[in-house]
C-alpha cells in the first residue's frame, strides 16, 4: 500500500475519533474503567524520543518512588492509536502533538487537558544530500507527521519566509514556488526519503538521526532553532482524573519532573535506557542514534553551524530538551499560527477560537508547578525562576 494512502487511512480515523458520535462509544468504556479507583498508571506512547520522560519515569522507578502503581508503557504505532486508546481509557496518560491537543479539546470537546510538556526542541527537517536551502523545496514533496503537529506549523513558517507556497496536491506536480505536504508516518520518512519519493520531511528524533547516519539525508533546519523552545508533545490526561484524583495525578506529574531532571543529567544512559537493547526495550531504536539525538557530540554542533542548521547559536538549543512547565504564552501563539496554517480536514473552530481563553482552558498546569517548585523550581531547568515569558520564532 502507498504511504499516501497508511496516511489518509490514519487521517480518516482521527478524524473520526474527534467527533462527538466517534468518541461515544469510546468514551462509554472509559466510563466504565473509570469506576477503578485505583486504577494504575498507564501509558500510551509512539516509540520516539518524545516519550522521554514518560519512559524515564517507569523505567527508574518514579511512579513506584511516589507511591502509585505503574504497569509497562504501551507501545502504539500511530498517532490513531495513541488517541483511540486514551479516549477509551486503555491508557490513561499520553503523549500527545501539543497542536492536536489543541484539536482534541476544541474540535471535538474531548474532556482532557494538557498538564505538562514532555520536551521542547526534538525535531528537525530533513533533506535530500542535494538539498542545500529551504528554497531548493520549491515544485518538491515534504513528508509532515501530521496535520496538526508543531512540524507542520515550523514548516509553513519556513517555506512562508522564503517565497514558497504550502500545498496539499494529491494528484499532478506542484508549481515552482509550491511544496506539497505529506502526511507520513514518521517510520516510513526515512525509506521515502532514500527512494526519493519525497526531497525531505520534518518530524522527530530519532528519524532525522537516522537518515543522517544511513547517509539518505541532513538535517536542513533544527525547528528548535526556528521556535526557541517550543513544545512538540505534551502530557495529556483525562479531566475526570485530575478532578476526582488530584493526589494521584499529582504523583504523576512529580514522577514526570523528576524524570526530566534526571534525564538532563544523564543523556548517554536515557538512550541506553530506551534503545533495543535496553531491558524493557521501549524503542526499536538503536543506542547508538538515540545517543546522537540526547547526546551528541560537541563536533556535531559545531558541523550544524557551518551547514546553517543552527543559525541562532546564541540561544543554546540542545537537540532535545526537557523541562514541564507548559508556558500560557506558548499555546497562544500556537493558537494563533494554527489559523493561519494550512491544514486539511474541518478547522472551522479555530476561526473563532481566542488564543488566551484557550491557553487558559486546554491547559491544567497547578500540578506541574507545585511539582517543578518542590524540584526546586525553574532554575533547575537552567530557566529563569517565572511561570512567563516571550515567545521568539525567526525564520
Amino acid at each position: 500500500m502507498p504511504f499516501d494512502d497508511i496516511s489518509r487511512r490514519d487521517m480518516i480515523k482521527l478524524s473520526a475519533l474527534l467527533t462527538a458520535s466517534g468518541a461515544l462509544p469510546l468514551l462509554r468504556a472509559y466510563e466504565s474503567r473509570a469506576q477503578e479507583a485505583d486504577a494504575p498508571v498507564r501509558i500510551g506512547y509512539l516509540p520516539i524520543t518524545d516519550a522521554t520522560p514518560l519512559l524515564v519515569a517507569h523505567g527508574k522507578g518514579f511512579f513506584e518512588a511516589e507511591g502509585i502503581k505503574a504497569e509497562k508503557p504501551v507501545l502504539l504505532r500511530s498517532w490513531a492509536q495513541v488517541l483511540e486508546a486514551f479516549i477509551s481509557g486503555q491508557v490513561n496518560v499520553v503523549h500527545l502533538l501539543s497542536p492536536m491537543t489543541v484539536w482534541a479539546r476544541f474540535g471535538s470537546k474531548a474532556p482532557a487537558k494538557v498538564v505538562a510538556w514532555n520536551h521542547t526542541g526534538g525535531s528537525g527537517l530533513s533533506v535530500a544530500p542535494h538539498i542545500d536551502s529551504v528554497k531548493d523545496l520549491g515544485g518538491k514533496s515534504v513528508a509532515i507527521p501530521f496535520w496538526y503537529s508543531i512540524h507542520n506549523v515550523v514548516l509553513q513558517t519556513l517555506l512562508r519566509e522564503n517565497g514558497l507556497v504550502p500545498v496539499a496536491k494529491r494528484t499532478g506536480s506542484p508549481a515552482a514556488n509550491e511544496v506539497n505536504l505529506i502526511v507520513m508516518a514518521p517510520a516510513d520518512m526515512v525509506p521515502a526519503l532514500s527512494s526519493g519519493q519525497i526531497a525531505g520531511f520534518i518530524v522527530a528524533e530519532p528519524f532525522n538521526a537516522t537518515a543522517e547516519t544511513l547517509g539518505v539525508g541532513k538535517i536542513l533546519r533544527f525547528t528548535g532553532d526556528v521556535w526557541k523552545d517550543h513544545a512538540c508533545c505534551v502530557v495529556f490526561m483525562h479531566e475526570r482524573d485530575l478532578q476526582e484524583r488530584p493526589a494521584w495525578s499529582q504523583k504523576i506529574v512529580n514522577a514526570m519532573v523528576k524524570a526530566q531532571l534526571w534525564t538532563r543529567e544523564n543523556r548517554g544512559e536515557t538512550a541506553a535506557l530506551l534503545s533495543k537493547d535496553g531491558v524493557n526495550k521501549y524503542t526499536p531504536h538503536a543506542t547508538a542514534v538515540l545517543e546522537k539525538v540526547l547526546a551528541p557530540p560537541e563536533s556535531d554542533n559545531a558541523a550544524y553551524l557551518k551547514s546553517g542548521a543552527i543559525r541562532n547559536p546564541a540561544w543554546r538549543e540542545r537537540r532535545i530538551d526537557f523541562q514541564p512547565y507548559p508556558y500560557p504564552s506558548y499555546t497562544e501563539e500556537l493558537v494563533r499560527r494554527l489559523k493561519d496554517t494550512l491544514i486539511e480536514g474541518d478547522h472551522g473552530f479555530l476561526a473563532n477560537l481566542d488564543p488566551t481563553a484557550a491557553a487558559r482552558e486546554l491547559v491544567d498546569d497547578r500540578f506541574v508547578k507545585t511539582a517543578v517548585t518542590a524540584a526546586g523550581g525553574m532554575t533547575a531547568f537552567g530557566l529563569p525562576e517565572s511561570f512567563a515569558r516571550t515567545e521568539v520564532v525567526v525564520a
